[in-house]
């Protein structure tokens, strides 16, 4: 008790003493001229071009909701949802009186809630017992209970607005890249893939009514992390085989075998895990209850911590982007200090980690080496065909490079290990500028739909979507990240839960 006592009473000096010391150090000249030269340079990168840049809405994307163009696709994807309305005015007392009409109407209604459980369930089969038509089957039958919402409730529509004019660009390229495809028949099934994601993004968005919803869609990727991360936990304990393809062994000599959980490769597990760990972290900031903020912080810990047993250099450095830039849209003033305890902690790295991070730059290391023959024969096909690529899909860029012998080295050529690269050798020089729209046009709407007021979950998932995307893309300038279709489905369903923030921003921001 005594030392108790003696220990609140050395806090209160100290804290006196801090005090004492902050107001003589704000009385000072110094101080208050450091405080006038952060408040001018604060102005000054508020108010620079670059930040307005990436801060303010495009041209095309203001334009784009009241268009005739988007109107009139708005029109045609809904128009089976209002042949069933209209079936259901004609005949709305035998549908009102029926149980399982109202049962589908009112499942309909919270689409957004069987999304998230949905996603979930997707990051949780194990790859053995994975098979990618579940995404399609899965995605679909959320369409249909979308459908039937909209069938009682005329403003429950599929909104092509909202996804913005980007991504319908890219829809359309991907149908381009089918019909201009080198192998066409190669091209079919990966279409399939793409179709998954269009349908996904284009439900997901149009579920979402109020800030509610996102918090759920949230809430599922990071139940997803759970279990996936939690079985990473399992699988180091128990132990992971060292995989002699997935790291150079000489150079890393000591480093245990990576861990993978649900998926087949590293890599892939890593990708997935940057894509929602700022979703899992916005959850710790717009939780109501101190156990909800609790269980979300204890996920994100578990995932970062995961994400390190994966040794994935590339999403390390997708994951550190990320989170500064989380930073930056919500405190930018908490930059330097974040920045200087990510430089604190690297020391207290295990040494395999550290070792990790010092290949990245080597060039003798045989994963970055490697890559080297694949950039070249990915530029040498864009060289021959810069307009339209070799067609969708893997499949079809393998055979092209094969048929035209542009490949030369002992390893398979699989992908371009960029995905900038990869899209533009599938879908032409169209493919990769509309992905570069899509991806800038959720960063930049991003940013700027959380200015304002808006609720507190909102803006958090919102700003979490918009780094995470952010990060996504500073790691596929080293990998593929679409190489598996349920990462690629992954990926976009990060992009649509972004979409979806930054349109309940717009409505709250309208209703005031």
């Amino acid at each position: 008790m005594v030392d108790t006592i003696k220990e609140s009473l050395i806090c209160c000096a100290l804290l006196k003493f801090w005090t004492a010391l902050s107001q003589v150090w704000n009385d000072s000249r110094t101080g208050r001229a450091i405080h006038r030269f952060e408040a001018w340079c604060e102005r000054g990168w508020h108010g620079s071009a670059l930040v307005g840049f990436f801060t303010r809405e495009g041209t095309l994307s203001a334009s784009w909701a009241p268009s005739l163009s988007c109107r009139l696709l708005t029109w045609l994807i809904n128009l089976p949802a209002s042949a069933l309305h209209w079936l259901y005015r004609k005949l709305q007392p035998y549908f009102d009186g029926s149980f399982f009409a109202a049962l589908a109407f009112d499942m309909g209604e919270s689409t957004a809630i069987a999304v998230s459980w949905l996603v979930a369930l997707l990051l949780s089969i194990p790859y053995e017992r994975w098979n990618n038509a579940y995404s399609l089957m899965g995605f679909f039958l959320c369409l249909l209970l979308l459908v039937a919402g909209g069938m009682r409730r005329r403003t429950f529509r599929l909104n092509a607005a909202a996804v913005g004019p980007y991504a319908v660009l890219l829809a359309a390229s991907v149908c381009l890249a089918v019909v201009f495809s080198a192998y066409r028949g190669l091209s079919y099934r990966f279409f399939l893939f793409h179709l998954t994601c269009m349908i996904l993004v284009i439900v997901t968005v149009s579920a979402v009514r109020h800030a509610g919803d996102l918090v759920r869609l949230a809430a599922g990727a990071g139940l997803g992390v759970f279990t996936s991360s939690a079985y990473g936990v399992v699988q180091r304990i128990q132990g992971v085989e060292v995989n002699a393809s997935y790291v150079d062994l000489t150079l890393n000599k000591g480093m245990p075998g990576r861990v993978y959980s649900f998926f087949d490769n590293p890599n892939a597990f890593a990708e997935m895990l940057i894509f929602f760990l700022p979703l899992v972290l916005a959850l710790v900031f717009c939780s109501k209850r101190w156990y909800s903020v609790l269980a979300a912080l204890g996920v994100f810990c578990m995932g970062v911590g995961v994400v390190l047993m994966t040794y994935s250099r590339a999403s390390w450095i997708g994951l550190a982007v990320s989170l500064l830039l989380f930073v930056f849209l919500w405190k930018p003033k908490l930059l330097p200090g974040l920045i200087l305890l990510g430089i604190a902690c690297i020391p207290l790295l295990p040494d395999t980690i550290l070792n990790r991070v010092m290949t990245i730059t080597n060039l003798k290391d045989t994963s970055t080496s490697s890559r080297f023959p694949l950039y070249e024969a990915a530029l040498a096909l864009i060289r021959q065909s810069p307009v339209t690529g070799a067609g969708l899909g893997t499949d079809a860029v393998k055979e092209y490079i094969s048929v035209h012998n542009l490949y030369h080295a002992r390893a398979p050529f699989v992908h371009s290990h960029n995905i900038y690269l990869q899209i533009w050798v599938e879908q032409g020089i169209l493919g990769l500028l509309a992905f570069l729209g899509t991806m800038l046009w959720g960063y930049k709407s991003a940013a700027a739909a959380i200015k304002g007021k808006v609720s507190r979950q909102a803006k958090f998932i919102t700003l979490a979507g918009a780094s995470a995307i952010a990060g996504a893309m500073v790691c596929g300038m080293a990998d593929y990240l679409w190489n598996y279709p349920r990462v690629m489905c992954m990926f976009w369903y990060l992009f649509a839960v972004t979409a979806a923030g930054i349109k309940v921003c717009k409505m709250e921001k309208d209703l005031i």
